[in-house]
């Protein structure tokens, strides 16, 4: 019998999962079940794997921003190395 709109299922509300498509149902469930296994874990192996996950992804994050940064100020702003006439008088 399929729970009710509102009810809990999985820790996740009924409607919420019945509204995704299967793939993403299954991506939702797989994600409970890490996040069940991270959470009992005993804290310093909580931290040390989540400083080898989240090291590198946001190490490779800040430098895709970096350079889509430096792409963007560069075709749009003027470039570091114009003289802009500041210093003459």
């Amino acid at each position: 019998m399929p729970a009710a709109v509102g009810q809990i299922s999985d820790g996740y509300p009924a409607g919420m999962l019945d509204a995704l498509s299967d793939g993403w149902q299954s991506v939702v469930r797989w994600w409970g079940g890490v996040e069940l296994w991270l959470t009992q874990l005993w804290l310093p192996v909580q931290v040390t794997v989540l400083m080898a996950v989240l090291l590198p992804v946001c190490w490779w994050a800040a430098k895709g921003i970096d350079r889509g940064v430096d792409l963007t100020s560069e075709r749009l702003g003027r470039r570091p190395d114009a003289d802009d006439g500041a210093g003459e008088r």
